[in-house]
């Protein structure tokens, strides 16, 4: 092995023994791994690197960008506006789903995805209008 491997093993255990990692934020307790199940083995390292750099995939920033569009139009009044975000957001949804394809996401996640989302925001709306959260069923819901 590499006599530097030994010399940084020797001088972290000095310093374990002499207690400077005591007053560590976190000492003593659990490490919160995250779960990288879905993450192929070759790509972790590479993944947690980009990730902590601010990196995201692509189909996450388009999906924030579909979403961000969506909260822009719900919020709109003008109605020149609302209907070029609407494109906007039309356009945006459309290049998200592309990318999930391309990604291999099979085509009914793609179907079911819109009406659920539909459905999960209209019961959210119903319980903060202090409704009973029953709302009518969406196109393809259950």
């Amino acid at each position: 092995m590499d006599p530097f491997f030994h010399l940084v093993e020797q001088k972290l255990a000095d310093a374990v023994r002499a207690g400077q990692f005591d007053q560590l934020r976190g000492f003593g307790q659990p490490l919160l791994l995250d779960d990288l199940s879905g993450v192929p083995d070759e790509l972790r390292a590479s993944y947690l690197l980009l990730r902590s750099a601010g990196f995201v995939p692509p189909e996450l920033a388009e999906r924030k960008e579909w979403l961000r569009l969506e909260d822009l139009l719900a919020a709109c009044t003008d109605d020149g506006e609302r209907a070029h975000l609407r494109r906007e957001a039309q356009q945006a949804q459309l290049r998200y789903r592309l990318l999930l394809e391309q990604r291999g996401a099979s085509q009914g996640l793609l179907d079911y995805h819109d009406p659920l989302v539909q459905r999960l925001a209209a019961k959210a709306a119903g319980a903060a209008a202090g409704g009973d959260g029953a709302t009518e069923r969406t196109r393809g819901a259950p």
